[in-house]
């Protein structure tokens, strides 16, 4: 039905995922509409800027030129597409499931749009959602508002991104699969058109119901936590055990096919505004449904753990008076989004036990002080940072932090604690050490002495 027609596109939502969906479709060559009621939003991509911190956002935009332009206007942005993808935020209530009301707006709006116009549409939900929202209320919604029928000159999938804040733009163009929850065929095949057209890897197209879709979503994301929890319970365990270091049995064991290597390596506890909230989206799912969900459970109470066992680690080896540094409060390199970041946390658990406590993160510091407010002291600098303290937690793996000794102008006695295992101890001077949380007994190097006082390090 869709075989010779190049769909035009709008995107509703031109936040963190929806600006650089909307800039990656344009520079594939589609023409893009954005729709958002922000006005810094709008005017950011009508100017060829980014409206959001992102690599690559601008350069995106740039690329998509005059085929991507912004509007507050649904009717403009449905009269001149084909495909409506909806990426709005979906909230957490404080049931664990998340929220449909800005998804229910966006359709509402889009369904208003649609009665004045001729010809099908498509509307494609990105956002995450509970499973059975998207053939229930949203699918009511959207018939409601338009007056036609879904399957029938309206089409409904479910298709969100697999993605993560800091490489969004890779992510969308290098997916390990593409999830299409369809309606019907036809809208599913004119949905996989787009990407196709848009992946550059050729990945696999997973094309099923509306409701195996909403489940397949947050079910990978439960997976990959009980994956990460298992590794940093891994972790804990090595460094315990004299010799033991949880790198090579990752590594080892990662090279089981059934095991895989991606995201199981033991260091800190998962953050951002995917995982935590997706895990306990799923044990909400299960429990209504009257379904035992331990095992999703166990791995946020690992997760939570992890913060207090880096926390634990830093009192066992700072000296009474010590001050803390923590580096890194993003919940992940490159963003600034500290949304459940184990920095922020470990820095607040810190400060109320009465460490004075210094911060720093390269993009972070400004988001994360909307969080800690006064309770730390921001570092402008890396080399600030390191001046202000005796005590170094590294809680983000930044390239920037590998090399920790090329920043420290004085000689005076450091201690890094490491669970990322980022710093070469070759960069570090005579009075730092490192200790390597995941190896046995904290294994730790030194640059080339131990301080005084420091001995049952």
């Amino acid at each position: 039905m869709f075989e010779n027609f190049l769909p035009r596109l709008s995107v509703v939502g031109l936040g963190k995922l929806g600006a650089p969906m909307a800039a990656v479709l344009g520079s594939k060559g589609f023409e893009v509409v954005g729709v958002d009621l922000e006005p810094r939003h709008v005017e950011a991509i009508n100017a060829g800027k980014a409206p959001v911190l992102e690599p690559q956002l601008e350069q995106y935009i740039a690329a998509a030129g005059h085929r991507l332009r912004a509007t507050h206007d649904y009717r403009d942005a449905v009269h001149n597409s084909d495909i409506s993808f909806i990426i709005v935020p979906t909230p957490t209530g404080a049931d664990g499931a998340f929220s449909n009301r800005f998804v229910l707006s966006a359709v509402t709006e889009i369904g208003k749009a649609l009665r004045a116009k001729d010809g099908f549409h498509n509307v494609v939900i990105t956002s995450t959602v509970m499973p059975g929202s998207t053939n229930g209320e949203i699918r009511k919604t959207l018939e409601e508002h338009s007056g036609r029928k879904v399957g029938v000159d309206v089409g409904l999938c479910y298709s969100p991104e697999f993605i993560a804040l800091g490489s969004v733009i890779h992510d969308m163009l290098n997916p390990d699969f593409v999830l299409i929850g369809e309606s019907d065929p036809d809208s599913g095949a004119m949905l996989e058109r787009v990407y196709r057209a848009v992946c550059e890897n050729a990945p696999p197209i997973r094309r099923m119901n509306l409701v195996n879709a909403e489940i397949c979503k947050i079910a990978v994301n439960t997976f990959i936590t009980t994956k990460i929890s298992f590794a940093n319970m891994l972790a804990e365990v090595c460094e315990r055990l004299d010799g033991a270091d949880v790198d090579v049995v990752c590594a080892a064991a990662g090279t089981d096919s059934r095991i895989g290597r991606k995201y199981f390596r033991g260091a800190i506890g998962y953050g951002g505004p995917c995982f935590p909230r997706d895990n306990r989206a799923f044990v909400t799912l299960a429990e209504r449904l009257g379904v035992v969900c331990d095992l999703p459970k166990a791995t946020d109470k690992t997760n939570d753990h992890q913060v207090t066992r880096l926390r634990l680690a830093v009192e066992q080896h700072a000296k009474p008076g010590d001050r803390v540094v923590v580096l890194g409060l993003s919940y992940k390199p490159e963003t600034n989004v500290v949304e459940q970041s184990q920095g922020v946390a470990l820095a607040r658990q810190l400060a109320d036990s009465g460490r004075f406590v210094t911060v720093y993160d390269p993009l972070a510091n400004q988001t994360a002080e909307a969080v800690l407010g006064d309770q730390v002291v921001y570092a402008e600098t890396l080399e600030e940072a390191l001046e202000a303290g005796e005590v170094i937690a590294i809680t983000t793996a930044w390239k920037q932090f590998a090399k920790l000794g090329n920043e420290i102008l004085s000689d005076k006695p450091l201690l890094i604690i490491d669970p990322w295992r980022v710093v070469d101890p070759k960069s570090l001077k005579s009075a730092m050490q490192v200790i390597y949380p995941g190896r046995g007994s904290l294994s730790t190097e030194a640059g080339i002495t131990k301080q005084a006082g420091r001995e049952n390090w």
